[in-house]
């Protein structure tokens, strides 16, 4: 009964060092209009913003799904100075949003490197490759 408790204490105190709490400080502390293009989780976006569209940064609007793999950006929260890796992804289902169409290019690499590139269509493994508007859900602290 000792140590089940213990562990109990233990991983109650080892919460706040999860990535999520810390993804959760950041929800927080979310600065910013997200409709707009210089909203700060949007440094390596490219294409319509779910935001404008029906959805939030990091929720697809309904009758989309979100595709099962992302491009990656790392980009600086101005709320608590830190840098937080996001991750783009594409949701798929319905035709182009068409409204809020942002194109920015922090961090990007050529093709040969996708995850790190925002000019592929990431709908792929999605039940439809049709695009309808990119996301942008925090992933966690960036280190170092």
């Amino acid at each position: 009964m000792l140590a089940w408790l213990a562990r109990i204490l233990v991983g109650g105190f080892a919460v706040p060092l999860l990535p999520v709490a810390r993804v959760a400080r950041a929800e927080a502390a979310d600065p910013g209009d997200p409709t707009r293009c210089d909203y700060w989780r949007y440094c390596a976006i490219d294409g319509y913003l779910c935001s404008c569209c029906g959805g939030t940064p990091s929720t697809c609007p309904p009758g989309t799904v979100p595709s099962p793999t992302a491009w990656v950006g790392t980009c600086l929260n101005p709320a608590d100075g830190k840098r937080y890796i996001i991750a783009y992804r594409d949701c798929c289902g319905k035709d182009s949003c068409g409204r809020c169409a942002c194109l920015n290019l922090e961090g990007e690499l050529p093709v040969y490197r996708p995850q790190l590139n925002n000019d592929i269509v990431w709908c792929l493994g999605a039940p439809s490759l049709i695009y309808h508007c990119s996301g942008a859900a925090i992933v966690g602290v960036a280190e170092g």
